[in-house]
């Protein structure tokens, strides 16, 4: 029971019998309306009024609930009612002063707003008496008494008002702070329900047929709608709907900022519209096109992760009123079904992807074999199973060192740590399906992931034919040189006969025989380098060494470039310490190692430029390089040109032999070739031989 200390005008014994009534049926009820009914009912009873209204706000100073009594009947107040009373009425004046206010006469007091019945002939209020429910400083409402007969008020029913007043609004507040726990609770109750039958959903579109079942259930509406942002996220479509046009909503769509489900994805607020015919935002087109009539709707935003990715949209609450909730109950669906829809496109695009990969897997035309990190095969598509002549099903039982002899040295050892660093790894080897067939494949293995774990494929192309072409070239290769050293030789010694003839004839026929001279050597070493290049490959050592002045074979090389690079205008210098040391070496290949970087330095380097040649030595040997301003040479090409048949610009002459000789034939001397580049300023080839070399 609350104890009541009255006022001091409020002293006699049927104010008491009041208050302590009042107390008391107010402390034995929690529901809102029924705490409003019960004192609207006992303050007119025991004030003298005929009529009277409680109105109650929230924590904002908005109207939520009223109660009017009139001529002993109770009524309920629309929203729309409330806020006229309250804007323009005595009820309102209270509110905003926060402090009672009696009208003895009606008539004469301005606050008070003239309604038909106030006229004396008629039976409306003529006096009237009101003051505000306060909780702690905190405004709840507002109660007003009245009576159709003016001066029935006085001070006395003043004072007794405004102790009802007080002892009313903490009743509100406790009634209010109830509902609001049961609205929580049923919220609750609702989204957990929701959460149970949105995530028990099997795909995507039984889980927004579900959401919007559950929306429906919550909040009783008529229809309920579901639009999703199309993938420039410009647009609103709507992907599900309830409702007597369901079926003709499916698919409309909205720009971003039209109508309120347009706004609501714009700003991402919730938008609530409890008469569409008075508020602009209401966009008609669907309307209009339908039929249906929109006269309520709550809008709020689907999120994901914070973002915004479609909204949903209830319409026509079935009681005329949307509930108090309805904020909470949408915004919290509408989180639960973000999280959930993009979740579901999530796992779709993960089969579909897995699906698109499993079809480009088995129909890739070169075998594919995936496994775990012990080699053990986990996975192997159609054209492994076939060239291995292994069912699926045993080959699943195998390691991939059953199927070809790894490069332990390329792949880093038995534990694969070459391929930890999304590093992709080729090397040649040798499938054998059957005793008695030997396959040639070139292998690239990498590491890919499935499901947050890695594994290792192994794609396991067939070079038979390309190994028929490597053999074919060989061959040709060898042709060449043995077909053309014999006829070159027997060319060179002709032209030095006769350069001795005619030395002392005219200096035309001297240059024309130098021209040939130039012409034969170059095609001699090109097939001395072509026959090199065989031997090297085959593993065979440097053969020919000898004490070289390394001086006299950089002269040389520069001597035999020299009138190509004249003939481009192109100036050939040496950068030369005053004293190399000789090494035993292959004088021959390596001055052909010069002239070769020579060579390709003069074709890339534009008309009047400049190339350098030079050399150092250094404690374990001599480094050799050759300087150009050409165009330089990207990145990614820097280590491939040096494989055979490897060219920069395939517009260009040659075959892509010259670099591949000067590797073969540095690493020949256990020496190191490389280049470093800028694009645009030119390159610098570099090679290094050491003192000491077997």
């Amino acid at each position: 029971m609350i104890t009541v200390v009255p006022s001091q005008e409020a002293t006699s014994l049927s104010s008491l019998e009041l208050l302590y009534t009042i107390s008391r049926e107010l402390a034995s009820a929690l529901d809102l309306q029924t705490v409003l009914k019960q004192v609207l009912q006992l303050s007119s009873q025991f004030v003298g009024a005929n009529s009277g209204s409680i109105i109650v706000l929230d924590s904002e100073g908005q109207p939520v609930g009223s109660t009017i009594i009139y001529r002993g009947q109770i009524h309920t107040q629309q929203t729309e009612q409330i806020r006229d009373t309250i804007d323009k009425g005595l009820a309102g004046w209270v509110l905003r002063h926060r402090e009672a206010a009696l009208i003895p006469d009606t008539s004469l007091d301005p606050r008070w707003t003239k309604r038909p019945d106030d006229s004396p002939e008629q039976t409306g209020a003529k006096s009237a008496v009101s003051a505000p429910l306060m909780v702690r400083h905190t405004l709840a409402g507002v109660l007003t008494l009245v009576h159709p007969t003016p001066n029935t008020f006085n001070d006395d029913q003043l004072a007794l008002v405004r102790s009802i007043a007080d002892q009313a609004g903490i009743a509100v507040l406790n009634a209010q702070l109830y509902t609001e726990s049961l609205n929580r609770a049923r919220v609750m109750s609702a989204l957990a329900e929701s959460s149970l039958a949105i995530t028990a959903a099997l795909g995507t579109d039984d889980i927004l047929q579900r959401v919007l079942q559950q929306v429906h259930q919550a909040l009783e509406v008529e229809a309920v709608s579901l639009a999703l942002l199309t993938p420039d996220r410009k647009t609103l479509e709507i992907k599900e709907a309830t409702g007597p046009v369901a079926n003709e909503v499916r698919g409309w769509r909205l720009k971003i900022g039209e109508g309120v489900a347009g706004q609501v994805a714009r700003t991402g607020k919730t938008i609530i519209i409890p008469d569409t015919s008075q508020d602009a935002r209401f966009y008609a087109r669907v309307d209009k096109s339908t039929g249906f009539q929109t006269r309520a709707l709550a809008c709020a935003p689907i999120r994901s992760r914070g973002k915004i990715i479609g909204v949903l949209e209830a319409l026509n609450p079935l009681n005329r009123q949307f509930p108090h909730d309805t904020r909470l109950l949408l915004e919290g669906i509408g989180s639960l079904a973000g999280a959930v829809i993009e979740q579901r496109e999530l796992m779709d695009n993960l089969k579909n992807a897995r699906r698109r990969f499993q079809e480009l897997f088995e129909d890739s035309i070169d075998p594919i074999v995936i496994t775990d990190w012990t080699g053990k095969i986990i996975e192997a598509n159609r054209p492994a199973v076939f060239v291995n002549r292994t069912p699926k099903a045993e080959l699943l039982k195998m390691n991939i060192q059953q199927l070809h002899e790894i490069d332990q040295k390329k792949v880093g050892g038995p534990e694969f740590e070459n391929l930890r660093d999304d590093i992709m790894v080729y090397y040649e080897a040798t499938l054998r399906p059957a005793p008695d067939v030997e396959i040639p494949i070139e292998v690239n293995v990498r590491q890919i992931f499935f499901d947050n774990h890695g594994f290792l494929q192994w794609i396991l192309r067939d070079i038979t034919e390309r190994k028929h072409l490597d053999t074919l070239r060989d061959d040709l290769i060898s042709m060449i040189y043995h077909d053309l050293r014999s006829p070159l030789a027997n060319v060179l010694y002709s032209m030095d006969i006769l350069s001795s003839l005619l030395s002392g004839e005219n200096g035309m026929y001297g240059t024309l025989i130098d021209v040939a001279v130039r012409s034969a050597e170059r095609i001699q070493r090109l097939t001395s380098s072509l026959l090199d290049l065989k031997r090297l490959e085959a593993g065979q050592p440097v053969l020919n060494r000898d004490t070289t002045h390394l001086t006299e074979i950089i002269n040389d090389a520069v001597d035999a470039v020299k009138p190509v690079a004249e003939s481009k205008k192109q100036e050939v210098y040496t950068e030369l310490p005053a004293e190399l040391p000789t090494m035993n070496i292959d004088g021959d290949m390596i001055r052909r190692v010069i002239i070769n970087l020579l060579e390709n330095a003069i074709k890339y380097t534009p008309i009047n430029g400049r190339i350098g040649v030079g050399a150092n030595a250094f404690e374990g040997g001599v480094l050799f390089w050759v300087k150009d301003n050409g165009p330089g040479i990207s990145p990614e090409k820097r280590d491939s040109i040096f494989d055979k048949f490897t060219r920069l610009h395939t517009s260009g002459r040659g075959i892509g032999l010259g670099l591949a000789f000067c590797r073969l034939a540095v690493e020949g001397h256990q020496g190191r070739i490389w280049v470093e580049s800028e694009q645009g300023l030119g390159s610098v080839f570099l090679f290094t031989l050491p003192f000491h070399s077997s």
